[in-house]
């Protein structure tokens, strides 16, 4: 098959990477995989083996997700937003997919539903007419006006023929954050948890015995790095290491000072092997960072994100709490006392058995799309 996932991240890049995994699962099991990234670029996330074709770049102006900024932090153009649905059109046209899947919407970046429904009335006019899936997390982020519900309903039942969702149902099932209608219902497939391949363990060691803080790809975050400097100034017999995200995070880490018992750098590409050696992570609860936690079986202080009107993470959080070697502190409870007292929690007891099973969702969503695309031929 011939697989185009379209994907933009606005926040973090927790979206681009989950759909990085799944370009991941197609390749390895022999299909021809593309992926088009209209967010900022992520360079710790490229992929040699992986074609990405990036369109001009948007961003949320931080939580504020009605407003979309360029790279250099204006609010978009119309003119530029016309591009990007161009570009977008023109790599449809030249891949001419036998598969297409949108990564969350219609269930969110409805700010973008002009250039996703440009794309979905190109497939489906095309003479190749893809199979259409949209590809969503476990939890989503709860419509806060009956009408969103209703517009993913719509356009579900006009373009797609499956909604992929990257979760157990005996877990965390969509109904948890979002209105399932009967039609939404007989559409789904859950496809367990999408997690890439388990990291080993770091081959020098790095992380090890260290307290490891971040929060994501993206410019977030700010809150969790301050508390953490200041808690690392009462915890000086133990070392920290904090890996900030964001297009400028080289220029922001040289800039922070720093106790000697702290290490301050750019995300890593190694960061879930050194999860392996680690004393503990501090981190918000995304979807991907939940999962290199439990795969790897690191203590875990998790603050999820909760500005705006943000309540995912926090489901996620509360579930995750309830797991051994792993603690909860809300942002608006997070100080260096707050943050020291859960370190202390989870490190008191053995480390966590890492997590094995219902982690293959990229491998079992092949399997699913595959199975539907040979159905239909």
């Amino acid at each position: 098959m011939k697989v185009m996932i379209v994907v933009t991240h606005l926040l973090g890049t927790g979206h681009l990477s989950r759909a990085m995994t799944l370009a991941r699962a197609f390749r390895q099991a022999g299909h021809s995989v593309s992926l088009v990234s209209g967010g900022m670029p992520a360079p710790h996330l490229k992929d040699a083996d992986i074609p990405l074709h990036q369109l001009p770049p948007v961003r949320s102006d931080g939580v504020d997700f009605t407003r979309l900024l360029d790279a250099q932090g204006d609010v978009v153009a119309d003119t530029a937003l016309a591009r990007r649905q161009a570009a977008l059109l023109d790599h449809f046209h030249a891949e001419a997919p036998d598969v297409l899947i949108t990564e969350l919407f219609p269930f969110g970046r409805r700010i973008l539903r002009d250039e996703f429904r440009a794309l979905l009335n190109a497939a489906r006019a095309g003479a190749t007419n893809p199979l259409i899936c949209a590809s969503v997390r476990d939890i989503l982020a709860p419509p806060s006006k009956p009408r969103k519900a209703t517009f993913a309903d719509d356009m579900i039942a006009t373009y797609y023929d499956a909604v992929l969702v990257h979760s157990d149902v005996a877990i965390t099932p969509l109904t948890l954050s979002w209105p399932v209608s009967k039609a939404l219902q007989a559409k789904l497939r859950y496809t367990g948890f999408v997690a890439p391949s388990p990291a080993p363990a770091h081959p020098r060691n790095a992380g090890a015995e260290e307290v490891i803080v971040s929060a994501g790809g993206g410019d977030v975050g700010a809150d969790i790095f301050a508390s953490a400097l200041e808690a690392a100034t009462q915890d000086p017999g133990r070392q920290w290491r904090l890996l900030l995200g964001g297009t400028n995070a080289a220029e922001r880490s040289a800039q922070m000072a720093a106790p000697p018992n702290v290490v301050i750098e750019p995300a890593r590409p190694d960061f879930r092997q050194m999860l392996h050696h680690a004393a503990a992570s501090v981190s918000m609860c995304g979807y991907n960072t939940a999962l290199d936690v439990l795969q790897t079986g690191c203590r875990a202080v998790f603050i999820p994100f909760d500005a705006g009107s943000e309540v995912e993470q926090g489901i996620r959080a509360e579930a995750l709490a309830k797991r051994p070697g792993i603690a909860l502190v809300r942002s608006a409870d997070l100080t260096a006392e707050t943050l020291l007292r859960a370190l202390l929690e989870v490190t008191a007891g053995p480390r966590p058995a890492p997590l094995h099973q219902g982690l293959d969702g990229a491998a079992r969503t092949v399997q699913i799309v595959s199975e539907m695309q040979g159905a239909r031929s």
